[in-house]
This record gives C-alpha cells, structure tokens and sequence, in this order.
C-alpha cells in the first residue's frame, strides 16, 4: 500500500475501531440512552444532561372491586461529564507512514489506555450497589463459588436474560483451573487453551484487570439503630424517594468517634430486616443488604449516614420485610473486615448500569478536525502544527458519562479474607 499524508478523519477512524476492540465492560452495559443524546447534531459539550424515567410497580387485586393505584414514576439523571483523551506529537515523517504502522506505533497504544479508563469508570459505580455477596476463602474457585452470586441473582429477580460477570485475572484464572477438570470437552478445552470462561449457568463471564478494590470503613465494632431509626419506616415511602439516588439513616451505638467511620461502598444489613422478592413481595431467606453512598464520621458515637435502597416495608414499591415490627435496638452487621482492602468482582444484567459516549463540538477556530463514530462509540482528533520545530501536535478526545442505572440488577462478590 502506498504511503499516504494522513489526516485527522483517518486517524479518528482508525482510532474509533481499535477503542472499540479495546473495551470490556464498556460493551456489556445499556447504551440506548444515546439515541436520547443524539438529536442534537453539532456535539456535545460537558455537564449536559438527560431525564431517566423509573418504571413504576402495582401490587395484585384479590376479588372482583376494583382498587386504583396512582402511577407514580420516579426519574433520574444521565449526564455526560467526563472528557478523557490522548495528547502526542507526529513530524510530517510520521504522517506519511502507512495508518497500520501509525496504529501499531501510536494509536492503538492510546486507545488502550482510553479503553481501561471508561472500564474504570464503570467498575468504580460498584459503591452503589446494596446486594454482596461473601466468596470463601481462595476466591472464585469452583462452580459453588460462582453460584452464590448466581443464586442471589435469582433470588432478587434479576432477568435471566443479558447477565454478564466480570472477574478479576485471580479469580478468573481460579476458575478456569476449576474448568480443565470438567468432562464436557469443549468447555475443558476452551479453558486450557485459550483461557476462556464463556457462558456458566446462563452468565456470560469475561476477565477484566480494572474491577474495583474497595477498602471498607474504620467501624470497629458492633453498631445499633435506635428509636430516631424507626421513624424510616414512615418516612421512607416511594412517593417521598421516587427521585432520589440516597436516603437518610440514622445509626446509633457505634462502637467509636472515628474519622471516615463509614466510607462510600460498605454494606451493611440490619437484624430482623429481611430482603424480599421484588414481584411477589415474599420474604426472602436473606437479611436486606445496604450500600452506604457516601463517606460519614461518628460524633457522639451516632450519625446519619446516606444509604441506598431505602427501607420500604408496604406497598408496591416494597424492599424490605421487618419481621419484629421495629428497628429500636437492632444490630447493623457489616460484610468484611474494617479498613480492608477487598476486590469488586461484579455480576449484573445489562441494564443496571449504563454508558453514553457522544460526538464532541468541532471548536471554532480549529482548522481540521476529525470526528469518527463507530458502534455508538465517538472519537474527536484535532492537530495543530508547529512551524519551526516541524511537527504536529495531535490531541485525541472523547466525551462520556456512566451510570449505575439500576442497581437492584447488580451484585458484588468479594473475599471473605483480606486481599
């Protein structure tokens, strides 16, 4: 192929195809929010934002006389704020290389390193998601390890379809030497020879070295929840939360004042505080699992602390079943060790968490600029040259947002033991 002066168009479509090779779990979150984005055709600047609507739920009629029920929908936001990019020089030399030694050389390095920051950027919403579940000691290691994530999956009526788990290489390569014992021959043999886990039990599972290591708060011993609790179980109704993304809890008792007592992504339960089935409202053999949202300090040996799902004992929009009647007392237990490094390996439909990527805005002033979308994905490379030293200084950008956007269709697994 003959050499070729390449331009920013070139160069932003190559580079929009090698991001896209590049992801992991960038391909495996909702995208649809997008089409929202793209009604506007000359780009996108940060900090612009989208309404989500939240499905709204009904509990069933017994008899014949009709009982209305409002429908009340939450909402929520997208919004796109994170520009991420790429900044490099090219001499007029390297602009007339051929685009597959440029890519080799310059762009497929950038891309990857573009494609594990949005990978980055979605395992790092993990902290919002309530549901944990404790892996025994030697990690993800057999199928009975991978099923008690899978079983809490079902437990909470996830959708079977479009599951997905994303493993960090310890426990990934763990289960794969699970796999090579098998009989089933084409399982065995994708798992020694190309290292590959594929589909177990209805979860298409995939290795990723960007998961999350969360570190767990300084709490030190057991906590409480006092009366000021149980005035949450009045006050937390969907009418009142329907918009919200955390809610107010009051925990008492707490062992000490100590700072960063409780940091964004512990979970915690509550005794007596049991989960419940998300259709039928049944109780479930679980106590309900909390997330906190947000990093808190004790005073007093007290705080509120801003927690995520609130505690809804009635209704359509029920989440939990108290089984005493009250939270006067009650013990909150938290999963791990304090101040303990734990990795986020995640398991989740396709729509608890959502990725919008969009075109950016040609600036004005810039001569050329490069705009390439390929697969809902979209890169933006502007050059600008400099006369005396003879080169080309190339700034590659892209512009997206993430969201957790349901987390009731996630769940964490973790060590039981410190990493």
């Amino acid at each position: 192929m003959a050499n070729t002066t390449l331009t920013a168009d070139i160069v932003a479509k190559e580079a929009v195809m090698v991001l896209e090779n590049s992801l992991v779990m960038a391909n495996l979150v909702h995208r649809g929010y997008e089409e929202e984005f793209g009604k506007k055709v000359n780009g996108y600047t940060v900090g612009e934002t989208i309404s989500i609507r939240r499905p709204t739920d009904f509990t069933v009629r017994d008899g014949a006389t009709a009982s209305i029920q409002d429908v009340t929908e939450g909402k929520t936001t997208f919004t796109v704020d994170k520009q991420k990019g790429i900044d490099f020089k090219f001499t007029s030399q390297d602009l007339t290389l051929q685009i597959d030694k440029l890519s080799e050389r310059v762009i497929k390095p950038a891309m990857i390193q573009l494609a594990n920051q949005i990978d980055r950027d979605l395992t790092a919403l993990y902290y919002n998601v309530p549901n944990h579940v404790t892996i025994p000691s030697g990690g993800i290691d057999s199928f009975a390890d991978f099923a008690l994530a899978a079983k809490r999956m079902d437990l909470i009526g996830i959708p079977d379809s479009d599951r997905y788990a994303v493993l960090t290489p310890t426990d990934t390569w763990a289960m794969l030497g699970s796999q090579t014992a098998l009989y089933m021959q084409d399982v065995a043999k994708g798992a020694y020879r190309e290292g590959n886990l594929g589909r177990i039990g209805g979860i298409d599972t995939y290795m990723s070295r960007n998961l999350s290591t969360h570190t767990t708060g300084a709490r030190t011993g057991t906590d409480t929840v006092d009366t000021l609790a149980q005035t949450y179980l009045t006050g937390h109704t969907w009418a009142t939360v329907k918009d919200s993304t955390a809610v107010t809890f009051h925990i008492d008792g707490a062992a000490s004042d100590t700072a960063s007592y409780w940091k964004a992504g512990d979970t915690f339960t509550i005794s007596d505080l049991y989960d419940v089935n998300p259709v039928t409202k049944a109780r479930l053999p679980h106590l309900k699992m909390f997330t906190v949202m947000a990093a808190a300090t004790t005073s007093s040996n007290e705080a509120d602390v801003t927690i995520w799902p609130p505690i809804i004992v009635s209704g359509a929009q029920q989440t939990c079943d108290l089984s005493t009647g009250t939270l006067d007392d009650n013990t909150v237990t938290y999963q791990g060790v304090a101040s303990t490094a734990y990795d986020q390996n995640l398991f989740f439909h396709k729509n608890a968490f959502g990725l919008v990527m969009v075109p950016m805005v040609a600036p004005p002033g810039a001569v050329e600029v490069g705009r390439q979308s390929y697969k809902g994905l979209s890169v933006r490379v502007i050059p600008y040259y400099d006369g005396t030293n003879d080169e080309s200084s190339w700034r590659l950008d892209v512009l997206y947002g993430t969201k957790c956007i349901d987390p009731r269709l996630a769940v964490r697994a973790s060590l039981a033991a410190d990493i």
